[in-house]
């Protein structure tokens, strides 16, 4: 997959696409249905299939200050979108001066000029352009008049009835149901970062761990999870060298007078290498228990220990699927 960071002076091989056009925060299965659809234009039409992205997240200009809500960082959307097999992968640089754009200029100087293309897949309740005046019959109107095609996908719905949405992802991670994440994301939620130093106080009470800051993710319910640590190969390449099974903490450890800031704490389980400042990716597989103080470390051990027990039954439960991505 090749990847721009602007729709301006592309080589000619990298326009004329089937643009699929999206924020794909989180890469879900409704994203993942807009982008069968352009893939099937794609082939029908014998050009690239794309994805026209934004970065920042237009929701982190406009309503700056907010708790962070990102499901995949920009890193991991671009590596999540390499491994459904994506031709081009345009990320446009969001800004006031490009909010401005209105839904005209946006098409001209974007869809037209810039990325040449030649039909765009949206949702059905796609909005651009300045005060989100433009819709798909802003689209389709244009597209007319500038030679390219638009198809707008209905909203997916689950057979639980849940529309497969981001917000409806964020919403069962920060209610601590993470395997409802996982069927509308069709993968387990993970959260990408570097291992970092931590107090080591894990260590000394027979529990080492490994330290993730987390960033820019939306902050799941805090509590103890079962989980898996992907190692990331070193290659570049964003897969994964290994999946270690383990149990983890995501919040302010109040049971050691209270972080400023959440983090996440992994045990790994069998594994004692170093893997101090290495790239990993922690999926969250299974909530056991929402965060708590303990009055002493025995308590805290010993709830550990029942919580490392807890994760292997779960995990045992929920055996890795492609354990190579």
């Amino acid at each position: 997959m090749r990847v721009f960071r602007s729709f301006e002076n592309l080589p000619i091989d990298a326009r004329g696409a089937v643009v699929a056009i999206g924020n794909f925060d989180g890469l879900h299965l409704g994203h993942q249905t807009i982008l069968g659809h352009a893939r099937k234009m794609a082939a029908e039409l014998n050009v690239p299939l794309a994805i026209l992205t934004f970065e920042p997240h237009p929701r982190m200009i406009f309503r700056a200050g907010e708790p962070p809500f990102r499901l995949t960082s920009a890193q991991d959307r671009v590596a999540a979108a390499a491994e459904l097999d994506i031709d081009l992968f345009y990320e446009v640089e969001f800004d006031r001066a490009f909010s401005a754009l209105t839904a005209e200029e946006f098409i001209t100087r974007v869809l037209v000029d810039g990325l040449g293309a030649r039909h765009v897949v949206v949702g059905w309740d796609f909005c651009f352009g300045k005060g989100r005046a433009g819709n798909v019959d802003t689209l389709r109107a244009m597209g007319g008049k500038n030679g390219f095609g638009v198809s707008a996908v209905d909203a997916v719905t689950h057979d639980n009835g849940i529309v497969y949405s981001s917000t409806a992802i964020r919403q069962a991670l920060r209610e601590g149901r993470p395997e409802d994440a996982r069927v509308l994301l069709g993968r387990p939620w993970e959260i990408g970062g570097i291992v970092i130093h931590g107090d080591a106080r894990g260590r000394t009470i027979g529990f080492p761990t490994a330290n993730v800051a987390l960033g820019l993710h939306l902050r799941p319910k805090f509590g103890v999870y079962a989980v898996r640590l992907g190692l990331v190969a070193q290659d570049g390449s964003h897969g994964v060298e290994r999946w270690i099974d383990g149990v983890a903490n995501i919040g302010v450890r109040p049971s050691f007078g209270g972080d400023e800031e959440a983090g996440l704490e992994a045990h790994l389980f069998d594994f004692d290498r170093d893997i101090y400042d290495r790239a990993v990716r922690v999926r969250l597989i299974g909530f056991i228990r929402g965060e708590q103080k303990f009055d002493g470390l025995d308590a805290l051990k010993a709830q550990i220990g029942r919580d490392v027990n807890t994760a292997r039954e779960i995990l045992a439960a929920n055996p890795p699927v492609n354990p190579g991505i």
